[in-house]
């Protein structure tokens, strides 16, 4: 039980990550702000970092991990572009960032529930990408 919980919690902060990188990716071009910019590159290497360590664990379990679904990734491409071609200033890019990282937050915190036997090190990695989500969240409302 603890193996398999394990295994799964990995799963679902490996598709976590992944969403956050993609997203990051997804609206960099059209952020103005240096600051931001800057910001949200520094933010992409800590997911970055994370997913790493991610790997690394799942290897060690013979898992090869879980991408983003495949509905959740096209419907915040589209809403993302959506919002960009009507206003592509800072402030519609916080309010991305901020509505993406609340909806990871709250998955993560329910997959931390949902795998109770996982082990310490792998409910600490998600503890640190729900942190990192977090930040991510406070540092964006200044672009609000």
């Amino acid at each position: 039980m603890i193996e398999q919980d394990t295994i799964k919690l990995l799963r679902e902060c490996d598709a976590g990550v992944k969403m956050g990188v993609s997203s990051i990716d997804d609206v960099l071009k059209y952020v103005k702000s240096e600051a931001y910019r800057n910001f949200l590159l520094d933010c992409k290497k800590e997911h970055e970092q994370l997913d790493r360590e991610i790997q690394e664990q799942l290897d060690k379990f013979n898992d090869e991990g879980k991408n983003p679904n495949p509905m959740a990734k096209g419907m915040s491409w589209m809403k993302t572009n959506i919002k960009i071609t009507l206003d592509a200033s800072d402030s519609t890019i916080a309010d991305l960032m901020t509505d993406g990282c609340n909806m990871g937050v709250k998955s993560l915190n329910r997959y931390l529930n949902e795998y109770k036997a996982a082990d310490e090190f792998s409910k600490d990695i998600c503890k640190r990408l729900i942190n990192l989500e977090e930040k991510l969240t406070i540092q964006s409302r200044k672009f609000l």
